[in-house]
């Protein structure tokens, strides 16, 4: 099977390199090979490879900086899409796109469902919606778009790699406690979506529907940001990797402004993905262990 990720350097695609079965022909192209908002290069990409799969974890993720910079978020996010559902459709090519879970406002208590009315209140929410919209428009059951929150990796700039450098830095934090969701380690998701993509590719038995089939995936379990940092600095000492451990402070989102705001619930029900791929969530903090052994191992070398 040959198959074609989009935004290589990024931290999902780093991950779908490094777990990927030795049968996957895989062509990994970032943004300098294939810019997915310029639809001649993306027609160019796909008659050259011509692909049997296209998973898409290319998009404008600066949630700050899309607020000024509206125009290019909807070029990638939106248009990036379109363009790459049309040439799917073209070649008859199924596609993983990859969304989040900034398309919903986070105004509910209990886990966002799959056909929970999606309602972003940032510019990068919505725009990511709006290439939901063309890929299902487009794809309809030709495709799969999996929803995600709170991505990290050893790979690639992330939260859990911002706290272990503040924290060898600071005396003190002061972290959000309330806003609430579900880390994600890449590594897991990826591969969570290698072993759909196996199943896209060798059987046809999901009912075919109008609509692109919606998936969302994180790690198991629910914490707010601070209860992930305190996670992490444990985990740190625990590890070697920190020398001493400082004070976090919970802090309301209210003292911590940003250009963006933020959804305030943010966990995403499983249940469907799991089922889709016979993969099974594991606990948010067993993943940031595993992947801070990681992260230790590759600074040690």
């Amino acid at each position: 099977m040959k198959v074609l990720v989009t935004g290589r350097g990024g931290q999902l695609a780093w991950e779908l390199e490094q777990t990927k079965a030795d049968n996957i022909e895989l062509i990994s192209l970032g943004i300098e090979e294939l810019d997915i908002s310029d639809q001649q290069q993306v027609n160019d990409v796909f008659t050259k490879h011509a692909p049997d799969m296209v998973i898409n974890a290319a998009a404008y993720t600066a949630v700050d900086k899309a607020e000024k910079d509206k125009e290019t978020a909807y070029a990638v996010n939106e248009l990036g899409s379109e363009y790459l559902a049309l040439a799917c459709k073209k070649l008859n090519v199924k596609l993983i796109h990859v969304s989040t879970d900034f398309v919903f406002d986070g105004t509910k208590t209990t886990p966002y469902q799959t056909d929970d009315k999606p309602n972003p209140i940032n510019v990068y929410g919505a725009s990511k919606l709006a290439g939901d919209i063309k890929v299902n428009d487009i794809l309809g059951s030709d495709a799969t778009i999996i929803r995600t929150a709170w991505v990290y990796s050893a790979n690639g700039n992330n939260f859990v790699k911002t706290m272990l450098r503040l924290m060898a830095e600071k005396e003190q934090l002061g972290i959000v406690y309330d806003q609430v969701g579900t880390p994600t380690w890449a590594k897991g998701l990826a591969k969570m979506i290698w072993a759909l993509a196996e199943q896209e590719f060798i059987s046809e038995s999901r009912q075919l529907t109008a609509d692109s089939r919606i998936l969302h995936w994180t790690d198991a379990g629910v914490c707010s940001w601070y209860d992930f940092a305190i996670a992490i600095q444990e985990l740190a000492i625990e590890k070697g990797m920190l020398d001493k451990s400082i004070p976090v402070r919970p802090i309301p989102a209210s003292s911590y402004p940003t250009p963006a705001a933020r959804p305030s619930f943010s966990v995403i029900d499983k249940a469907t993905a799991e089922q889709a791929s016979g993969v099974e969530t594991i606990h948010w903090r067993k993943q940031l262990s595993a992947m801070m052994d990681e992260l230790k191992q590759h600074e040690a070398s």
